[in-house]
């Protein structure tokens, strides 16, 4: 497959999780090896539909927009924007943080590292304090001097 159908699936599959367990284990296991590794950490594809599930649940109407892909012969770099209504409780570094109905963005750049067209790991930064910030869960102040 290549690379504007695998972000495709990809995402189609974040975006509307597969109803049963079974059946959405059998979809991240067409796109990911088991286990795969994120950020250097082992994540078995069934920690991975329980993420999928759990975000699916803070965040209603959950849409990908995809900015940029750059691939290359067994990497694939993509930037992209996570939207929704925030309308549960999202795992978040500082704790859990509830919802109220708020829309939310959030920015993300993944890099895909595959073998023979499934994802063998990924290393991955997310703007997860512009999402707090945006939610009042976090504070910025200027620097003091």
């Amino acid at each position: 497959m290549d690379a504007d159908e695998l972000v495709a699936r990809l995402f189609g599959l974040w975006d509307d999780v597969p109803a049963t367990d079974e059946a959405a284990r059998e979809a991240f296991l067409d796109l990911y090896e088991d286990p795969v590794l994120i950020n250097g950490t082992v994540m078995p594809v069934d920690e991975l539909v329980r993420r999928a599930r759990a975000l699916s649940a803070a965040l209603h109407d959950r849409s990908t927009e995809v900015l940029s892909v750059v691939p290359s012969t067994d990497r694939l770099a993509v930037a992209f924007r996570i939207r929704g209504v925030l309308a549960g409780v999202l795992d978040t570094p500082i704790g859990p943080v509830t919802g109220a109905g708020e829309a939310v963005t959030m920015q993300v750049i993944d890099v895909l590292v595959l073998n023979a067209g499934r994802i063998r790991e990924i290393w991955m930064v997310a703007d997860q304090l512009g999402l707090l910030a945006g939610l009042g869960a976090v504070a910025l102040t200027p620097r003091q001097a």
